[in-house]
Protein backbone atom coordinates (compact mmCIF):
# COMPACT_ATOMS: atom_id res chain seq x y z
CA UNK A 1 0.00 0.00 0.00
CA UNK A 2 1.44 3.35 -1.05
CA UNK A 3 1.29 6.20 1.45
CA UNK A 4 2.22 9.85 1.36
CA UNK A 5 0.89 10.90 -2.05
CA UNK A 6 1.01 14.65 -2.74
CA UNK A 7 -1.07 15.62 -5.76
CA UNK A 8 -0.09 18.92 -7.37
CA UNK A 9 -2.99 20.29 -9.40
CA UNK A 10 -4.41 23.59 -10.57
CA UNK A 11 -7.87 25.17 -10.55
CA UNK A 12 -9.06 28.36 -12.22
CA UNK A 13 -11.30 30.75 -10.28
CA UNK A 14 -13.64 31.13 -13.23
CA UNK A 15 -15.46 34.31 -12.16
CA UNK A 16 -12.40 36.19 -10.94
CA UNK A 17 -11.72 37.79 -14.33
CA UNK A 18 -12.31 41.52 -14.82
CA UNK A 19 -12.84 42.47 -18.47
CA UNK A 20 -12.91 46.21 -17.78
CA UNK A 21 -9.53 46.05 -16.04
CA UNK A 22 -8.13 43.58 -18.62
CA UNK A 23 -7.57 41.09 -15.81
CA UNK A 24 -7.59 37.35 -16.53
CA UNK A 25 -9.14 34.78 -14.21
CA UNK A 26 -6.83 33.69 -11.38
CA UNK A 27 -5.36 30.19 -11.48
CA UNK A 28 -4.38 28.53 -8.19
CA UNK A 29 -2.20 25.43 -7.80
CA UNK A 30 -2.56 23.35 -4.67
CA UNK A 31 -0.62 20.58 -2.97
CA UNK A 32 -3.22 18.01 -1.95
CA UNK A 33 -2.35 15.45 0.73
CA UNK A 34 -4.28 12.48 -0.65
CA UNK A 35 -4.03 10.38 2.54
CA UNK A 36 -5.49 13.12 4.74
CA UNK A 37 -7.71 14.84 2.17
CA UNK A 38 -6.38 18.33 2.95
CA UNK A 39 -4.52 21.13 1.19
CA UNK A 40 -1.14 21.87 2.76
CA UNK A 41 0.29 24.23 0.15
CA UNK A 42 -1.10 26.64 -2.43
CA UNK A 43 0.12 29.31 -4.80
CA UNK A 44 -1.43 31.72 -7.28
CA UNK A 45 0.01 31.38 -10.79
CA UNK A 46 1.27 34.68 -12.19
CA UNK A 47 -0.93 35.81 -15.08
CA UNK A 48 2.14 36.16 -17.32
CA UNK A 49 3.37 32.61 -16.69
CA UNK A 50 1.85 29.15 -16.25
CA UNK A 51 1.99 26.10 -13.97
CA UNK A 52 5.39 25.03 -15.34
CA UNK A 53 7.06 27.99 -13.63
CA UNK A 54 4.78 27.98 -10.56
CA UNK A 55 5.14 24.27 -9.64
CA UNK A 56 8.88 24.51 -8.74
CA UNK A 57 8.11 27.48 -6.48
CA UNK A 58 5.33 25.57 -4.72
CA UNK A 59 7.51 22.45 -4.35
CA UNK A 60 10.29 24.53 -2.79
CA UNK A 61 7.83 25.58 -0.06
CA UNK A 62 7.06 21.97 0.87
CA UNK A 63 8.79 19.18 2.77
CA UNK A 64 8.26 16.22 0.41
CA UNK A 65 10.96 13.93 1.76
CA UNK A 66 9.71 10.34 1.61
CA UNK A 67 6.54 11.35 -0.25
CA UNK A 68 5.32 10.62 -3.77
CA UNK A 69 4.49 13.67 -5.87
CA UNK A 70 1.94 13.23 -8.67
CA UNK A 71 1.44 15.86 -11.37
CA UNK A 72 -0.50 16.06 -14.62
CA UNK A 73 1.28 16.27 -17.97
CA UNK A 74 2.08 19.99 -17.66
CA UNK A 75 4.44 19.10 -14.80
CA UNK A 76 6.25 16.42 -16.80
CA UNK A 77 9.47 18.42 -17.06
CA UNK A 78 13.03 17.26 -16.46
CA UNK A 79 13.73 20.19 -14.12
CA UNK A 80 10.67 19.35 -12.01
CA UNK A 81 11.65 15.66 -11.81
CA UNK A 82 15.14 16.75 -10.79
CA UNK A 83 13.77 19.02 -8.05
CA UNK A 84 11.49 16.34 -6.60
CA UNK A 85 14.37 13.87 -6.34
CA UNK A 86 16.68 16.55 -4.91
CA UNK A 87 14.11 17.28 -2.19
CA UNK A 88 13.98 13.59 -1.23
CA UNK A 89 10.68 12.67 -2.86
CA UNK A 90 9.55 10.37 -5.66
CA UNK A 91 7.40 11.21 -8.65
CA UNK A 92 4.61 9.88 -10.83
CA UNK A 93 4.34 12.22 -13.82
CA UNK A 94 1.77 11.88 -16.57
CA UNK A 95 3.14 11.97 -20.11
CA UNK A 96 1.18 13.50 -22.98
CA UNK A 97 1.83 15.27 -26.26
CA UNK A 98 3.79 18.07 -24.57
CA UNK A 99 6.63 15.50 -24.45
CA UNK A 100 6.00 14.03 -27.93
CA UNK A 101 9.08 11.80 -28.28
CA UNK A 102 8.80 10.41 -24.75
CA UNK A 103 5.05 9.86 -25.16
CA UNK A 104 5.53 8.01 -28.46
CA UNK A 105 8.36 5.85 -27.07
CA UNK A 106 6.31 4.80 -24.02
CA UNK A 107 3.24 4.16 -26.16
CA UNK A 108 5.26 1.90 -28.48
CA UNK A 109 6.60 -0.15 -25.56
CA UNK A 110 3.11 -1.10 -24.40
CA UNK A 111 1.67 -1.54 -27.90
CA UNK A 112 4.59 -3.79 -28.87
CA UNK A 113 4.17 -5.86 -25.73
CA UNK A 114 0.49 -6.35 -26.50
CA UNK A 115 1.10 -7.44 -30.07
CA UNK A 116 4.28 -9.49 -29.57
CA UNK A 117 4.19 -10.42 -25.91
CA UNK A 118 6.46 -9.31 -23.11
CA UNK A 119 8.98 -12.11 -23.55
CA UNK A 120 11.63 -11.77 -20.85
CA UNK A 121 10.95 -8.07 -20.27
CA UNK A 122 10.10 -7.49 -16.61
CA UNK A 123 6.59 -6.17 -15.99
CA UNK A 124 3.60 -6.44 -13.69
CA UNK A 125 -0.15 -6.00 -14.20
CA UNK A 126 -3.03 -5.07 -11.92
CA UNK A 127 -6.78 -4.95 -12.64
CA UNK A 128 -9.51 -3.06 -10.78
CA UNK A 129 -13.24 -3.19 -11.50
CA UNK A 130 -15.78 -0.78 -10.03
CA UNK A 131 -19.55 -0.87 -10.47
CA UNK A 132 -22.07 1.77 -9.46
CA UNK A 133 -24.79 4.09 -10.74
CA UNK A 134 -25.25 1.93 -13.82
CA UNK A 135 -21.60 2.30 -14.75
CA UNK A 136 -18.84 -0.30 -14.93
CA UNK A 137 -15.23 0.89 -14.95
CA UNK A 138 -12.26 -1.38 -15.45
CA UNK A 139 -8.81 0.02 -14.75
CA UNK A 140 -5.88 -2.02 -16.02
CA UNK A 141 -2.46 -0.89 -14.86
CA UNK A 142 0.82 -2.10 -16.36
CA UNK A 143 4.30 -1.23 -15.15
CA UNK A 144 7.65 -2.14 -16.65
CA UNK A 145 11.10 -1.33 -15.34
CA UNK A 146 12.89 -3.12 -18.15
CA UNK A 147 13.46 -0.21 -20.55
CA UNK A 148 17.24 0.37 -20.49
CA UNK A 149 17.13 2.74 -23.46
CA UNK A 150 15.04 5.12 -21.36
CA UNK A 151 16.26 4.49 -17.80
CA UNK A 152 19.86 5.59 -18.12
CA UNK A 153 21.89 8.68 -17.14
CA UNK A 154 21.77 10.11 -20.65
CA UNK A 155 17.95 10.24 -20.55
CA UNK A 156 18.20 13.26 -18.20
CA UNK A 157 15.12 12.09 -16.29
CA UNK A 158 16.72 11.89 -12.87
CA UNK A 159 15.61 8.96 -10.75
CA UNK A 160 13.50 7.36 -13.49
CA UNK A 161 12.87 3.70 -12.65
CA UNK A 162 9.83 2.67 -14.66
CA UNK A 163 7.02 3.53 -17.05
CA UNK A 164 3.33 2.97 -16.44
CA UNK A 165 0.18 2.60 -18.51
CA UNK A 166 -3.33 2.90 -17.07
CA UNK A 167 -6.19 1.84 -19.35
CA UNK A 168 -9.64 2.96 -18.24
CA UNK A 169 -12.56 1.18 -19.87
CA UNK A 170 -15.93 2.65 -18.91
CA UNK A 171 -19.29 1.16 -19.86
CA UNK A 172 -22.50 3.12 -19.36
CA UNK A 173 -25.54 1.45 -20.86
CA UNK A 174 -24.63 0.45 -24.41
CA UNK A 175 -21.72 2.89 -24.71
CA UNK A 176 -18.13 1.92 -23.91
CA UNK A 177 -15.15 4.29 -23.93
CA UNK A 178 -11.49 3.36 -23.57
CA UNK A 179 -8.73 5.80 -22.62
CA UNK A 180 -5.05 5.18 -21.98
CA UNK A 181 -2.80 7.25 -19.76
CA UNK A 182 0.99 7.02 -19.64
CA UNK A 183 3.37 7.91 -16.81
CA UNK A 184 7.01 7.93 -15.81
CA UNK A 185 7.91 7.16 -12.21
CA UNK A 186 10.84 7.10 -9.86
CA UNK A 187 9.04 4.83 -7.39
CA UNK A 188 11.24 1.89 -6.32
CA UNK A 189 8.45 -0.61 -7.01
CA UNK A 190 7.80 -3.45 -9.38
CA UNK A 191 4.16 -3.74 -8.35
CA UNK A 192 1.51 -2.41 -10.73
CA UNK A 193 -0.90 -2.16 -7.80
CA UNK A 194 1.33 0.43 -6.13
CA UNK A 195 1.48 2.49 -9.33
CA UNK A 196 -2.31 2.20 -9.68
CA UNK A 197 -2.77 3.52 -6.14
CA UNK A 198 -0.60 6.56 -6.87
CA UNK A 199 -2.52 7.37 -10.05
CA UNK A 200 -5.86 6.84 -8.32
CA UNK A 201 -4.82 9.10 -5.44
CA UNK A 202 -4.07 11.89 -7.91
CA UNK A 203 -7.46 11.59 -9.60
CA UNK A 204 -9.03 12.01 -6.14
CA UNK A 205 -8.07 15.68 -6.11
CA UNK A 206 -10.92 16.42 -8.52
CA UNK A 207 -13.65 15.13 -6.18
CA UNK A 208 -11.87 15.66 -2.88
CA UNK A 209 -10.84 19.27 -3.54
CA UNK A 210 -12.07 20.92 -6.75
CA UNK A 211 -15.61 19.51 -6.71
CA UNK A 212 -15.94 20.16 -2.97
CA UNK A 213 -14.84 23.78 -3.36
CA UNK A 214 -17.48 24.34 -6.05
CA UNK A 215 -20.33 22.53 -4.29
CA UNK A 216 -19.48 23.39 -0.68
CA UNK A 217 -18.29 26.97 -1.19
CA UNK A 218 -19.66 27.85 -4.66
CA UNK A 219 -16.13 28.87 -5.68
CA UNK A 220 -16.72 28.88 -9.43
CA UNK A 221 -19.50 31.47 -9.06
CA UNK A 222 -17.64 33.81 -6.69
CA UNK A 223 -17.24 37.22 -8.34
CA UNK A 224 -14.81 38.71 -5.83
CA UNK A 225 -12.06 40.23 -7.96
CA UNK A 226 -10.77 43.52 -6.50
CA UNK A 227 -7.03 43.66 -5.87
CA UNK A 228 -5.77 40.41 -4.32
CA UNK A 229 -9.16 39.55 -2.83
CA UNK A 230 -9.89 36.63 -5.19
CA UNK A 231 -6.75 34.68 -4.34
CA UNK A 232 -6.96 35.59 -0.65
CA UNK A 233 -10.52 34.25 -0.43
CA UNK A 234 -9.40 31.15 -2.35
CA UNK A 235 -6.81 30.53 0.37
CA UNK A 236 -9.41 31.09 3.09
CA UNK A 237 -11.77 28.58 1.45
CA UNK A 238 -9.04 25.93 1.41
CA UNK A 239 -8.19 26.64 5.04
CA UNK A 240 -11.88 26.38 5.93
CA UNK A 241 -12.15 23.11 4.02
CA UNK A 242 -9.25 21.65 5.99
CA UNK A 243 -10.84 22.67 9.30
CA UNK A 244 -14.29 21.37 8.39
CA UNK A 245 -12.87 18.02 7.31
CA UNK A 246 -10.93 17.72 10.55
CA UNK A 247 -14.10 18.27 12.64
CA UNK A 248 -15.97 14.95 12.68
CA UNK A 249 -18.58 15.23 15.44
CA UNK A 250 -21.21 16.43 12.97
CA UNK A 251 -22.01 13.83 10.34
CA UNK A 252 -22.81 16.03 7.35
CA UNK A 253 -21.36 17.35 4.11
CA UNK A 254 -19.01 20.32 3.89
CA UNK A 255 -21.77 22.73 2.84
CA UNK A 256 -24.03 21.73 5.74
CA UNK A 257 -21.15 21.89 8.24
CA UNK A 258 -20.19 25.33 6.94
CA UNK A 259 -23.75 26.60 7.45
CA UNK A 260 -23.85 25.03 10.90
CA UNK A 261 -20.66 26.89 11.84
CA UNK A 262 -22.33 30.14 10.75
CA UNK A 263 -25.47 29.47 12.80
CA UNK A 264 -23.95 27.91 15.92
CA UNK A 265 -21.17 29.84 17.68
CA UNK A 266 -20.19 26.87 19.84
CA UNK A 267 -19.82 24.66 16.81
CA UNK A 268 -17.76 27.37 15.07
CA UNK A 269 -15.33 27.35 18.00
CA UNK A 270 -15.15 23.57 17.77
CA UNK A 271 -14.28 23.79 14.06
CA UNK A 272 -11.60 26.37 14.85
CA UNK A 273 -10.22 24.05 17.51
CA UNK A 274 -10.84 26.47 20.38
CA UNK A 275 -14.19 25.14 21.61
Amino acid sequence: MIVGVVAIDGKTLRRSFDTAADKAAIHMISAWAADNGVVFGQLAVDSKTNEITAIPTLLAMLDIKGLTVTIDAIGCQKAIAEQIISQGGDYMLQVKANQPELHEDIKKVFESAESRGWGKRGHDEHMQVEKGHGRIEQRRTLITWDVPWLIKPSSDWRGLRGIVMVQRERTLGEATTIHRHYYITSLPTRKAEVAAQACRAHWGVENGLHWTLDVGFNEDQCRIREGHAAQNFARLRRMALNLLKKETTVKAGIKAKSKNAGWDHDYLLKVLGTG
